[in-house]
Protein backbone atom coordinates (compact mmCIF):
# COMPACT_ATOMS: atom_id res chain seq x y z
CA UNK A 1 0.00 0.00 0.00
CA UNK A 2 1.33 3.44 -0.97
CA UNK A 3 1.88 5.61 2.10
CA UNK A 4 4.20 8.26 0.74
CA UNK A 5 4.44 9.86 -2.69
CA UNK A 6 7.61 11.87 -3.24
CA UNK A 7 7.36 14.56 -5.91
CA UNK A 8 10.35 16.39 -7.38
CA UNK A 9 9.95 18.84 -10.26
CA UNK A 10 6.72 17.08 -11.19
CA UNK A 11 8.29 13.61 -11.16
CA UNK A 12 6.14 11.39 -8.99
CA UNK A 13 4.58 7.96 -8.99
CA UNK A 14 1.84 8.91 -11.45
CA UNK A 15 4.22 10.61 -13.88
CA UNK A 16 6.58 7.63 -13.75
CA UNK A 17 3.70 5.32 -14.57
CA UNK A 18 2.88 7.54 -17.55
CA UNK A 19 6.52 7.35 -18.62
CA UNK A 20 6.37 3.57 -18.36
CA UNK A 21 3.34 3.54 -20.66
CA UNK A 22 5.14 5.71 -23.22
CA UNK A 23 8.16 3.40 -23.07
CA UNK A 24 6.33 0.07 -23.00
CA UNK A 25 6.53 -0.59 -26.74
CA UNK A 26 10.04 0.83 -27.10
CA UNK A 27 12.13 -0.89 -24.43
CA UNK A 28 12.80 -4.40 -23.22
CA UNK A 29 11.26 -5.19 -19.86
CA UNK A 30 14.41 -6.67 -18.43
CA UNK A 31 14.13 -9.48 -15.86
CA UNK A 32 14.79 -9.20 -12.15
CA UNK A 33 16.28 -12.57 -11.23
CA UNK A 34 17.22 -14.28 -8.00
CA UNK A 35 20.97 -15.05 -7.88
CA UNK A 36 21.29 -18.24 -5.76
CA UNK A 37 25.05 -18.75 -5.97
CA UNK A 38 25.90 -15.14 -5.19
CA UNK A 39 23.31 -15.13 -2.41
CA UNK A 40 24.94 -18.13 -0.77
CA UNK A 41 28.37 -16.60 -1.20
CA UNK A 42 27.51 -13.23 0.35
CA UNK A 43 24.86 -14.27 2.87
CA UNK A 44 21.96 -12.23 1.50
CA UNK A 45 19.00 -12.82 -0.81
CA UNK A 46 20.17 -11.04 -3.97
CA UNK A 47 17.89 -10.04 -6.83
CA UNK A 48 19.53 -8.66 -9.98
CA UNK A 49 17.79 -6.23 -12.34
CA UNK A 50 19.52 -7.06 -15.62
CA UNK A 51 19.59 -3.76 -17.47
CA UNK A 52 22.71 -5.04 -19.20
CA UNK A 53 20.17 -6.88 -21.39
CA UNK A 54 18.42 -3.63 -22.38
CA UNK A 55 18.77 -2.04 -25.82
CA UNK A 56 22.40 -0.86 -26.24
CA UNK A 57 23.23 -3.03 -23.20
CA UNK A 58 22.39 -0.39 -20.58
CA UNK A 59 19.54 1.40 -18.84
CA UNK A 60 20.27 4.63 -20.71
CA UNK A 61 17.98 3.74 -23.60
CA UNK A 62 14.97 4.51 -21.40
CA UNK A 63 15.70 8.14 -20.62
CA UNK A 64 17.13 8.86 -24.08
CA UNK A 65 13.87 7.81 -25.71
CA UNK A 66 11.77 10.15 -23.56
CA UNK A 67 14.21 13.04 -23.92
CA UNK A 68 14.15 12.88 -27.72
CA UNK A 69 10.37 12.50 -27.86
CA UNK A 70 10.03 15.71 -25.82
CA UNK A 71 12.04 17.82 -28.30
CA UNK A 72 10.45 20.47 -30.46
CA UNK A 73 10.62 19.99 -34.23
CA UNK A 74 13.19 22.79 -34.63
CA UNK A 75 15.45 21.14 -32.04
CA UNK A 76 15.22 17.83 -33.88
CA UNK A 77 16.25 19.52 -37.13
CA UNK A 78 19.25 21.17 -35.47
CA UNK A 79 20.47 17.87 -34.03
CA UNK A 80 21.41 16.77 -30.54
CA UNK A 81 24.66 16.60 -28.64
CA UNK A 82 25.88 15.15 -25.37
CA UNK A 83 28.95 14.08 -23.45
CA UNK A 84 29.22 10.49 -22.30
CA UNK A 85 31.68 7.82 -21.26
CA UNK A 86 29.75 5.37 -23.38
CA UNK A 87 26.32 4.17 -22.29
CA UNK A 88 24.41 7.43 -22.72
CA UNK A 89 26.36 7.91 -25.96
CA UNK A 90 25.17 4.61 -27.40
CA UNK A 91 21.61 5.08 -26.19
CA UNK A 92 21.31 8.61 -27.57
CA UNK A 93 22.88 7.59 -30.88
CA UNK A 94 20.57 4.56 -31.11
CA UNK A 95 17.42 6.54 -30.34
CA UNK A 96 18.50 9.44 -32.60
CA UNK A 97 19.02 7.02 -35.48
CA UNK A 98 15.50 5.69 -34.94
CA UNK A 99 14.09 9.23 -35.01
CA UNK A 100 16.29 10.34 -37.93
CA UNK A 101 17.96 13.02 -35.77
CA UNK A 102 21.62 13.94 -36.22
CA UNK A 103 23.65 13.22 -33.07
CA UNK A 104 27.11 14.30 -31.92
CA UNK A 105 28.72 12.67 -28.91
CA UNK A 106 31.75 13.98 -27.02
CA UNK A 107 33.55 11.13 -25.25
CA UNK A 108 36.54 11.12 -22.86
CA UNK A 109 39.77 9.98 -24.51
CA UNK A 110 40.11 6.82 -22.39
CA UNK A 111 36.61 5.53 -23.25
CA UNK A 112 36.78 1.78 -24.04
CA UNK A 113 37.03 1.03 -27.76
CA UNK A 114 33.90 -1.09 -27.72
CA UNK A 115 31.78 1.86 -26.57
CA UNK A 116 33.28 4.19 -29.17
CA UNK A 117 32.76 1.74 -32.06
CA UNK A 118 29.19 0.93 -31.04
CA UNK A 119 28.31 4.62 -30.75
CA UNK A 120 29.66 5.25 -34.25
CA UNK A 121 27.77 2.21 -35.53
CA UNK A 122 24.51 3.91 -34.51
CA UNK A 123 25.34 6.82 -36.78
CA UNK A 124 26.67 9.36 -34.28
CA UNK A 125 29.59 11.66 -34.88
CA UNK A 126 32.08 10.94 -32.09
CA UNK A 127 34.65 13.44 -30.80
CA UNK A 128 37.24 12.24 -28.24
CA UNK A 129 38.51 14.87 -25.85
CA UNK A 130 39.54 15.23 -22.19
CA UNK A 131 39.59 12.55 -19.53
CA UNK A 132 36.27 13.16 -17.75
CA UNK A 133 32.71 14.13 -18.58
CA UNK A 134 33.33 17.55 -17.08
CA UNK A 135 36.20 18.17 -19.49
CA UNK A 136 34.09 16.87 -22.38
CA UNK A 137 31.33 19.32 -21.42
CA UNK A 138 33.54 22.24 -22.44
CA UNK A 139 33.65 20.95 -26.00
CA UNK A 140 29.89 20.38 -25.92
CA UNK A 141 29.29 24.01 -24.97
CA UNK A 142 31.55 25.20 -27.78
CA UNK A 143 29.73 23.12 -30.40
CA UNK A 144 26.33 24.22 -29.13
CA UNK A 145 27.40 27.85 -29.58
CA UNK A 146 28.68 27.12 -33.08
CA UNK A 147 25.96 24.82 -34.45
CA UNK A 148 22.92 25.32 -32.23
CA UNK A 149 22.68 21.68 -31.20
CA UNK A 150 20.25 20.70 -28.43
CA UNK A 151 21.93 19.24 -25.35
CA UNK A 152 20.54 15.94 -24.07
CA UNK A 153 22.29 15.79 -20.72
CA UNK A 154 23.26 12.27 -19.56
CA UNK A 155 21.72 12.71 -16.12
CA UNK A 156 20.69 16.30 -15.32
CA UNK A 157 17.44 16.21 -17.30
CA UNK A 158 13.90 15.57 -16.07
CA UNK A 159 13.01 13.28 -18.98
CA UNK A 160 16.19 11.29 -18.40
CA UNK A 161 15.40 10.92 -14.69
CA UNK A 162 11.81 9.88 -15.48
CA UNK A 163 12.92 7.25 -17.97
CA UNK A 164 15.39 5.72 -15.56
CA UNK A 165 12.76 5.78 -12.83
CA UNK A 166 10.72 3.17 -14.70
CA UNK A 167 13.35 0.64 -13.62
CA UNK A 168 12.23 1.21 -10.05
CA UNK A 169 8.60 0.55 -10.98
CA UNK A 170 9.55 -2.75 -12.60
CA UNK A 171 11.71 -3.85 -9.70
CA UNK A 172 9.10 -3.07 -7.08
CA UNK A 173 6.46 -4.88 -9.09
CA UNK A 174 8.67 -7.98 -9.27
CA UNK A 175 9.98 -7.73 -5.68
CA UNK A 176 7.76 -5.48 -3.53
CA UNK A 177 9.26 -6.64 -0.23
CA UNK A 178 12.92 -5.76 -0.75
CA UNK A 179 14.76 -4.52 2.33
CA UNK A 180 17.43 -2.71 0.29
CA UNK A 181 17.77 -1.41 -3.23
CA UNK A 182 21.33 -0.71 -4.36
CA UNK A 183 21.95 1.61 -7.31
CA UNK A 184 25.19 2.98 -8.82
CA UNK A 185 25.67 6.75 -8.73
CA UNK A 186 27.47 8.81 -11.34
CA UNK A 187 25.61 12.04 -11.91
CA UNK A 188 22.60 10.73 -10.01
CA UNK A 189 19.95 10.44 -12.72
CA UNK A 190 19.47 6.68 -12.33
CA UNK A 191 19.19 6.59 -8.56
CA UNK A 192 16.99 9.71 -8.51
CA UNK A 193 14.31 8.20 -10.74
CA UNK A 194 14.49 4.80 -9.07
CA UNK A 195 14.32 6.24 -5.56
CA UNK A 196 11.16 8.22 -6.34
CA UNK A 197 9.47 5.07 -7.63
CA UNK A 198 10.72 2.78 -4.86
CA UNK A 199 10.00 5.11 -1.95
CA UNK A 200 6.53 5.84 -3.32
CA UNK A 201 5.65 2.16 -3.43
CA UNK A 202 7.53 1.10 -0.28
CA UNK A 203 8.51 3.96 2.06
CA UNK A 204 10.36 1.51 4.31
CA UNK A 205 12.81 0.32 1.69
CA UNK A 206 16.42 1.47 2.14
CA UNK A 207 17.97 3.10 -0.93
CA UNK A 208 21.75 2.69 -1.08
CA UNK A 209 23.88 4.47 -3.65
CA UNK A 210 27.28 3.22 -4.79
CA UNK A 211 30.15 5.38 -5.99
CA UNK A 212 33.65 4.61 -7.14
CA UNK A 213 36.04 5.57 -4.34
CA UNK A 214 37.96 7.55 -6.97
CA UNK A 215 34.85 9.59 -7.83
CA UNK A 216 32.89 10.21 -4.60
CA UNK A 217 31.18 13.24 -6.11
CA UNK A 218 27.65 12.89 -4.78
CA UNK A 219 28.68 11.82 -1.27
CA UNK A 220 31.14 14.72 -0.96
CA UNK A 221 28.57 17.17 -2.28
CA UNK A 222 25.94 16.02 0.21
CA UNK A 223 28.51 16.28 3.01
CA UNK A 224 29.30 19.87 2.02
CA UNK A 225 32.84 18.98 1.00
CA UNK A 226 34.74 20.36 -1.96
CA UNK A 227 35.00 18.15 -5.08
CA UNK A 228 37.88 15.70 -4.94
CA UNK A 229 38.02 12.98 -7.56
CA UNK A 230 40.11 11.62 -10.38
CA UNK A 231 42.03 8.64 -11.66
CA UNK A 232 41.45 5.64 -13.90
CA UNK A 233 38.57 3.46 -12.74
CA UNK A 234 36.98 0.26 -14.01
CA UNK A 235 33.65 2.00 -13.41
CA UNK A 236 34.11 4.75 -16.00
CA UNK A 237 30.33 4.90 -16.42
CA UNK A 238 30.02 6.52 -12.97
CA UNK A 239 33.27 8.51 -13.10
CA UNK A 240 31.58 11.89 -12.69
CA UNK A 241 33.19 14.85 -10.97
CA UNK A 242 30.06 16.98 -10.57
CA UNK A 243 26.67 15.47 -9.63
CA UNK A 244 23.49 16.71 -11.27
CA UNK A 245 21.74 19.76 -9.90
CA UNK A 246 18.35 18.13 -10.38
CA UNK A 247 19.36 14.82 -8.85
CA UNK A 248 21.24 16.13 -5.81
CA UNK A 249 18.16 17.19 -3.76
CA UNK A 250 16.39 13.94 -4.66
CA UNK A 251 19.34 11.88 -3.46
CA UNK A 252 19.64 14.03 -0.34
CA UNK A 253 16.04 13.33 0.66
CA UNK A 254 15.41 9.78 -0.50
CA UNK A 255 18.73 7.92 -0.52
CA UNK A 256 19.62 6.47 2.87
CA UNK A 257 23.34 6.01 2.39
CA UNK A 258 26.15 5.93 -0.16
CA UNK A 259 28.86 3.25 -0.16
CA UNK A 260 32.24 3.83 -1.78
CA UNK A 261 33.86 0.86 -3.51
CA UNK A 262 37.51 0.56 -4.52
CA UNK A 263 38.94 -0.85 -7.74
CA UNK A 264 39.69 -4.28 -6.30
CA UNK A 265 36.09 -4.64 -5.08
CA UNK A 266 34.72 -3.61 -8.48
CA UNK A 267 37.05 -6.06 -10.21
CA UNK A 268 35.93 -8.84 -7.86
CA UNK A 269 32.27 -8.08 -8.62
CA UNK A 270 32.77 -8.20 -12.40
CA UNK A 271 34.44 -11.58 -12.05
CA UNK A 272 31.86 -12.88 -9.59
CA UNK A 273 28.93 -12.00 -11.87
CA UNK A 274 30.48 -14.11 -14.62
CA UNK A 275 31.70 -16.90 -12.36
CA UNK A 276 28.51 -17.33 -10.35
CA UNK A 277 25.76 -15.89 -12.56
CA UNK A 278 27.18 -16.09 -16.11
CA UNK A 279 26.32 -12.40 -16.44
CA UNK A 280 28.59 -9.92 -18.19
CA UNK A 281 28.71 -6.51 -16.54
CA UNK A 282 30.84 -3.43 -16.94
CA UNK A 283 32.44 -1.84 -13.88
CA UNK A 284 29.57 0.55 -13.14
CA UNK A 285 27.06 -2.27 -13.59
CA UNK A 286 28.90 -4.41 -11.04
CA UNK A 287 29.19 -1.61 -8.48
CA UNK A 288 26.10 -2.72 -6.56
CA UNK A 289 27.47 -6.20 -6.03
CA UNK A 290 30.83 -4.69 -5.10
CA UNK A 291 29.06 -2.70 -2.36
CA UNK A 292 27.62 -5.87 -0.84
CA UNK A 293 31.00 -7.58 -1.04
CA UNK A 294 32.53 -4.58 0.77
CA UNK A 295 29.81 -4.42 3.46
CA UNK A 296 28.64 -8.01 3.92
CA UNK A 297 27.59 -7.67 7.57
CA UNK A 298 25.22 -4.84 6.74
CA UNK A 299 23.23 -6.88 4.21
CA UNK A 300 23.40 -10.30 5.83
CA UNK A 301 20.06 -12.15 5.67
CA UNK A 302 18.38 -9.21 3.92
CA UNK A 303 16.47 -9.12 0.63
CA UNK A 304 18.52 -6.91 -1.63
CA UNK A 305 17.81 -5.62 -5.11
CA UNK A 306 20.80 -4.71 -7.28
CA UNK A 307 20.65 -2.78 -10.54
CA UNK A 308 23.16 -4.26 -13.00
CA UNK A 309 22.96 -1.10 -15.06
CA UNK A 310 25.20 -1.96 -18.03
CA UNK A 311 27.20 -4.63 -19.79
CA UNK A 312 29.41 -2.62 -22.14
CA UNK A 313 32.87 -3.78 -21.15
CA UNK A 314 35.88 -4.05 -23.43
CA UNK A 315 36.57 -7.71 -24.29
CA UNK A 316 40.29 -7.40 -23.68
CA UNK A 317 39.72 -5.83 -20.26
CA UNK A 318 37.19 -8.51 -19.39
CA UNK A 319 39.69 -11.22 -20.29
CA UNK A 320 42.32 -9.56 -18.12
CA UNK A 321 39.94 -9.38 -15.16
CA UNK A 322 38.97 -13.04 -15.50
CA UNK A 323 42.60 -14.14 -15.58
CA UNK A 324 43.41 -11.93 -12.58
CA UNK A 325 40.48 -13.52 -10.75
CA UNK A 326 41.88 -16.98 -11.43
CA UNK A 327 45.30 -15.85 -10.17
CA UNK A 328 43.93 -14.24 -7.01
CA UNK A 329 41.97 -17.42 -6.22
CA UNK A 330 45.05 -19.59 -6.78
CA UNK A 331 43.40 -21.35 -9.73
CA UNK A 332 46.09 -20.10 -12.08
CA UNK A 333 49.64 -19.92 -10.72
CA UNK A 334 53.03 -19.19 -12.25
CA UNK A 335 56.06 -20.71 -10.57
CA UNK A 336 59.78 -20.57 -11.29
CA UNK A 337 61.71 -23.79 -10.69
CA UNK A 338 65.48 -24.08 -10.48
CA UNK A 339 66.79 -27.29 -12.07
CA UNK A 340 70.06 -28.89 -13.13
CA UNK A 341 70.39 -28.88 -16.91
CA UNK A 342 70.30 -32.64 -17.46
CA UNK A 343 67.94 -35.13 -19.14
CA UNK A 344 64.76 -36.09 -17.29
CA UNK A 345 64.28 -32.95 -15.17
CA UNK A 346 61.30 -31.65 -17.15
CA UNK A 347 59.65 -35.07 -17.11
CA UNK A 348 60.14 -35.36 -13.35
CA UNK A 349 58.47 -31.99 -12.78
CA UNK A 350 55.60 -32.76 -15.14
CA UNK A 351 55.02 -36.13 -13.44
CA UNK A 352 54.92 -34.52 -10.00
CA UNK A 353 52.38 -31.90 -11.12
CA UNK A 354 50.22 -34.48 -12.90
CA UNK A 355 50.16 -36.71 -9.80
CA UNK A 356 48.34 -33.84 -8.06
CA UNK A 357 45.99 -33.37 -11.05
CA UNK A 358 47.49 -29.99 -11.86
CA UNK A 359 47.18 -28.89 -15.48
CA UNK A 360 50.28 -27.37 -17.10
CA UNK A 361 49.25 -24.45 -19.32
CA UNK A 362 52.63 -23.09 -20.39
CA UNK A 363 56.33 -23.90 -19.88
CA UNK A 364 59.29 -21.60 -20.50
CA UNK A 365 62.66 -23.40 -20.33
CA UNK A 366 65.47 -20.84 -19.90
CA UNK A 367 69.16 -21.72 -20.05
CA UNK A 368 70.57 -18.38 -21.18
CA UNK A 369 69.07 -15.88 -18.79
CA UNK A 370 68.43 -15.26 -15.06
CA UNK A 371 72.22 -15.15 -14.41
CA UNK A 372 72.34 -18.87 -13.60
CA UNK A 373 75.43 -21.10 -13.88
CA UNK A 374 75.92 -22.82 -17.24
CA UNK A 375 74.93 -26.24 -15.91
CA UNK A 376 71.70 -25.00 -14.35
CA UNK A 377 68.42 -23.75 -15.82
CA UNK A 378 65.14 -22.15 -14.81
CA UNK A 379 61.64 -23.27 -15.67
CA UNK A 380 58.69 -20.89 -15.59
CA UNK A 381 55.54 -23.01 -15.39
CA UNK A 382 51.93 -21.80 -15.52
CA UNK A 383 49.62 -24.29 -13.83
CA UNK A 384 45.84 -24.52 -13.62
CA UNK A 385 44.67 -25.74 -10.19
CA UNK A 386 41.48 -26.20 -8.20
CA UNK A 387 42.37 -23.35 -5.87
CA UNK A 388 44.96 -22.02 -3.47
CA UNK A 389 45.14 -25.15 -1.28
CA UNK A 390 45.66 -27.35 -4.32
CA UNK A 391 48.35 -24.97 -5.64
CA UNK A 392 50.20 -25.02 -2.31
CA UNK A 393 50.12 -28.84 -2.32
CA UNK A 394 51.75 -28.92 -5.76
CA UNK A 395 54.45 -26.44 -4.72
CA UNK A 396 55.13 -28.31 -1.47
CA UNK A 397 55.56 -31.58 -3.33
CA UNK A 398 58.01 -30.06 -5.81
CA UNK A 399 60.04 -28.66 -2.92
CA UNK A 400 59.96 -32.00 -1.09
CA UNK A 401 61.65 -33.78 -4.00
CA UNK A 402 64.47 -31.26 -4.07
CA UNK A 403 63.41 -28.48 -6.41
CA UNK A 404 63.83 -24.80 -5.62
CA UNK A 405 60.40 -23.25 -6.29
CA UNK A 406 59.44 -19.56 -6.37
CA UNK A 407 55.84 -18.35 -6.70
CA UNK A 408 55.72 -15.51 -9.21
CA UNK A 409 53.26 -12.60 -9.62
CA UNK A 410 50.87 -11.51 -6.90
CA UNK A 411 50.46 -13.92 -4.01
CA UNK A 412 47.12 -15.67 -4.15
CA UNK A 413 44.90 -15.77 -1.12
CA UNK A 414 44.47 -18.86 0.99
CA UNK A 415 40.85 -19.85 1.52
Amino acid sequence: MTRSKPDFHGINLNSLRQSAEHLSAHILRTPTIFAPSLSNLLGASLHLKLENLQYTSSFKSRGAFLALKALRDEDKKAGVISMSAGNHAQALAFRSQQENIKSTIIMPEQTPFTKISKTKAYGAKVVLTGRTLDEAKKTVDQLIDTHGYRLIHPYDDLNIISGQGTIGLEMMESNPDLDYLIVPIGGGGLISGISIAAKSLNPNIKLIGVESALYPSMSRSLAGLSPQSGGDTLAEGIAVKTPGGLSRPIVAELVDDIILVNEREIEWAIGALIEHQRTISEGAGAAGLAAIYASQKRFRNKRVGIVVCGGNIDSRLLGTILNRTLISDGRLVRIRIGISDEPGMLAKIAHSISQHQGNIIEVYHQRLFYNVPAKLAKLDVVIETRGSTHAHDIISTLKSIGFEVQLLDEQFQSH
